[in-house]
């Protein structure tokens, strides 16, 4: 099952017991919804004593008792941690779909990197997460989703698509490479080891350049191509299989969103920028760890072309809000002015050390697309956010409403976003993929651990640098 057809069966509702929750407030006493210490799939110290510090110290017990639940949440519940061939090896589902995201595996276990020098079992795990993203990448590095079983048979293997065994999704993302370098170089800068980055990880380094150079299509359509059988538009590609055309002027196309869903465009500028960033983190650890330097100066001429051409075609005028950047351009002179609540987004830009917050762009952008000027905007009676297409208008994404607070400098702007989160949990105590803007009981994905997981970093972030907005 994909996240759309999930998203389809649960029909925007919730069971009775989570309908029929009494309001919470933060005097009130709050049910233990945490999974089970016996049925907790990772335990880890350091974890548990961030979640003992931060709910001791805050004075909003509500907003307490959630990042005791959410916080965890990916350890709890979706890891497999193993060793294998004498390597350790951590297969992470999304939640309700058992198969692993390259994008969504590094998202879920990122709040938890500065946590490892103090506990050497959660530095393994996350190591496990790298080994086995290696492993993913070398078996297909088109593809966006993996089994653990590496022979079991897809769902979707009637894809039009090169469909291997092992891998459950062949959707070509931008980011589904930029995702893995981000997590080897930060884990690689906070610990030090490394074990992980052998010549398999340098392999793997080398597929992704290719990957992207393929992409850039400068000589034709490239090897990948993509067409299914469905009634769901943005599920499959048009053009053959191939997408909408765009001008090679040095950005990488990607056929997909992050959502899943497809482009218009397909020039995603956030996608383009995290790949600059990711693309120079890689040309580091390969010069440092592996003393590649044509691997590296590859990688950076890369990173400088696909700059160089982001400069001169994603930045567009609009009327009200001058200079900003596109969420999708062809290059042609077309570009499309939204902004989506999954991550990588326009917004997320300086989340991802790919744009700067106080950039002149960026913060026009910012301005759009929190804004009705976005038409993904929402503004209800309930909550207003960021959305997206994935779940239609009037949908917001907690995703978003977080990463507005991440990337956030304003103290009112970070309790807005803590506030609406609070109140529109709909009695859960956990976040979901999206919920109504008139009515929060009414959401999407009950079990999303990304969403969990990143509430607890911007909990974790509040507290550490701004602690009166938890009280």
């Amino acid at each position: 099952m994909n996240r759309r057809q999930f998203v389809l069966r649960t029909s925007l509702t919730v069971s009775g017991a989570v309908l029929a929750a009494p309001h919470l407030t933060a005097e009130t006493s709050f049910p233990t919804v945490r999974t089970p210490v016996d049925k907790r799939r990772f335990h880890s110290d350091a974890v548990e004593r961030t979640i003992r510090e931060v709910q001791t110290a805050i004075g909003n017990r509500e907003l307490a008792w959630m990042f005791g639940n959410c916080f965890p949440n990916t350890l709890d519940t979706t890891v497999d941690f193993s060793v294998v061939d004498g390597r350790p090896d951590t297969y992470v589902i999304t939640g309700d779909i058992d198969a692993m995201w390259l994008r969504d595996s590094t998202a879920q276990v990122w709040p938890y990197l500065p946590l490892m020098r103090e506990d050497h079992a959660l530095q393994q795990l996350i190591a496990g997460v790298i080994n086995r993203q290696t492993r993913c990448i070398l078996k297909d590095p088109y593809a966006n989703a993996f089994y653990k079983d590496e022979n079991k048979v897809s769902e979707w293997k009637s894809d039009r698509t090169d469909m291997k065994p092992g891998v459950h999704e062949r959707k070509w993302e931008v980011d589904s490479l930029c995702y893995p370098l981000r997590l080897a170089y930060y884990y690689w800068k906070a610990t030090g080891d490394t074990a992980p980055f052998d010549a398999g990880w340098q392999s793997a380094v080398e597929r992704i350049l290719q990957t992207f150079r393929e992409q850039q299509r400068k000589t034709g359509n490239g090897p990948y191509r993509f067409q299914r059988r469905t009634e769901v538009a943005t599920d499959t590609l048009p053009g053959g299989g191939y997408g909408n055309p765009a001008k090679p002027v040095g950005m990488i196309f990607s056929m997909f969103r992050p959502s899943d869903d497809a482009t218009i465009f397909p020039f995603l500028v956030p996608s383009n920028f995290f790949a600059v960033t990711s693309l120079r983190q890689a040309a580091a650890m390969l010069e440092q760890l592996r003393h590649d330097t044509t691997t590296a100066a590859a990688c950076r001429s890369l990173a400088h072309e696909v700059e160089r051409a982001l400069r001169e075609h994603a930045v567009v005028h609009h009327p009200k809000f001058g200079r900003v950047y596109a969420y999708e351009v062809d290059a042609y002179g077309n570009f499309y002015c939204i902004d989506d609540g999954n991550v990588p987004s326009l917004l997320s830009l300086p989340y991802l050390d790919a744009a700067y917050a106080h950039d002149a762009v960026y913060h026009n952008t910012r301005r759009l697309v929190l804004s009705d000027g976005n038409p993904y905007y929402c503004q209800g009676k309930a909550a207003s956010g960021p959305g997206g297409p994935h779940v239609g208008r009037g949908m917001i994404w907690p995703l978003g409403l977080i990463v507005e607070g991440l990337t956030s400098t304003s103290d009112q702007e970070i309790r807005h976003c803590l506030v609406t989160l609070q109140k529109t949990h709909a009695g859960t105590g956990f976040m979901h993929e999206a919920f109504n803007q008139d009515d929060p009981k009414k959401f999407t994905r009950s079990w999303f651990a990304w969403a969990n997981t990143i509430f607890g970093e911007l909990v974790l972030k509040t507290f550490k640098e701004r602690p009166k907005l938890l009280n």
